[in-house]
């Protein structure tokens, strides 16, 4: 997917109902209150010599920001949240709403904006051994834990 890809998806789930449950959607999951999409998939870990997953990890990383970028020229500055503490207090036992709980466990961190009544964030789940890069976008009406 482009760039202008991932933005009409992220304004197709902007303008979107939350769903009264949980459930698949057609870019991800959706549940009370927001919907997870994820934007681009990679390969994950391959069989060369580290090749092919650097140049994924750079593919990734570029789209990753210019996202951010237009993102940013759109809504303003975003918030930087890193995602580690919001992991730490759900394996303590604290309830994380969704989507929040989901994404700690991928993203090490969101550029979160507000957007009228929604937040809306964006994330790069990087690769390691046994899951491939992920680009997320999430809208919601959930605030931050």
């Amino acid at each position: 997917m482009t760039t202008a890809q991932h933005l009409a998806v992220i304004e197709r789930l902007r303008a979107r109902a939350f769903p009264a449950r949980r459930g698949p959607s057609d870019v991800g999951t959706s549940g009370p209150g927001y919907h997870l999409a994820e934007l681009a998939r990679g390969g994950g870990p391959g069989d060369d010599d580290g090749t092919r997953r650097a140049d994924e990890a750079d593919q990734f990383d570029a789209e990753h920001a210019a996202l951010a970028e237009i993102l940013t020229l759109r809504f303003g500055e975003p918030w930087y949240m890193s995602t580690w503490s919001v992991q730490v207090r759900g394996g303590e036992g604290e309830e994380i709403p969704e989507p929040w709980r989901e994404l700690s466990g991928g993203p090490r961190f969101l550029y979160l904006w507000r957007v009228e009544d929604r937040w809306l964030a964006v994330g790069l789940a990087e690769a390691d051994e046994e899951r491939p890069f992920r680009l997320l976008a999430v809208v919601t009406a959930t605030d931050p834990p």
